[in-house]
């Protein structure tokens, strides 16, 4: 990180940060809360799902904080009206195609913003996948965050068996070729568990697994 100083506007309140760090670092900084869901501090930032998005004055389109730098002078607004708008129609879309009944975080966000769920009309995406004796891949519930992804491969473990597949409304969460857990480099280390937000990948306990094998991977 350099040592280089700069300072910018957040929200009205002055702060001086170092050159180089993200909106979003700037602002925890600071003590202002950004929401985020893609995010993950030990991951590199995605700059997938648009939750964290601000308004820097100067800026054609709203920017993503997790991954735009800030630079001297920089005026920003974290929870203007546009800004928020934005991150209630995600939540929306999301929850649509999405069961977000095991991710806190998303409906607290949810509730903070007056998101309406019932929107947009939409089919469920996804369907389970037991195959193995470790975990369930819950498939309803993911929401494409790809933290899985990256902890699966040079950010942590290095197994690279979890990839993107698919297009589109088709897009999802895969093993290479789409093979079973246990047939790929999967070492069933519980990192991608551990870094899931919304319950889409859960370990087994007794009485917890299924039985259901499906075709999707």
């Amino acid at each position: 990180m350099s040592t280089e100083k700069i300072t910018i506007t957040v929200d009205g309140k002055k702060i001086t940060v170092p050159s180089g760090v993200t909106i979003l670092q700037a602002a925890e900084s600071a003590g202002i809360t950004i929401p985020t869901i893609c995010f993950h501090e030990q991951l590199t930032p995605p700059g997938l799902c648009r939750q964290c998005v601000v308004e820097v004055e100067g800026a054609r389109r709203l920017q993503p904080s997790c991954i735009s730098s800030v630079r001297e002078g920089m005026v920003v607004k974290t929870d203007s009206e546009k800004v928020r708008r934005v991150r209630r129609t995600n939540l929306e879309m999301l929850s649509a195609v999405t069961d977000l009944s095991e991710s806190p975080e998303i409906v607290r966000q949810m509730k903070q913003l007056d998101a309406d769920e019932e929107r947009f009309a939409a089919s469920p995406r996804g369907s389970l996948k037991d195959d193995n004796p470790f975990y369930i891949r819950d498939y309803t519930k993911c929401i494409l965050c790809m933290r899985c992804v990256q902890v699966c491969s040079s950010d942590i473990q290095f197994s690279y068996a979890l990839a993107a597949g698919g297009r589109g409304f088709d897009s999802r969460i895969a093993t290479f070729y789409n093979k079973d857990l246990p047939d790929t480099t999967c070492v069933f280390c519980g990192n991608c568990i551990q870094v899931c937000p919304t319950g889409a990948l859960k370990a087994k306990t007794e009485g917890n697994s299924t039985g259901v094998q499906h075709d999707e991977a």
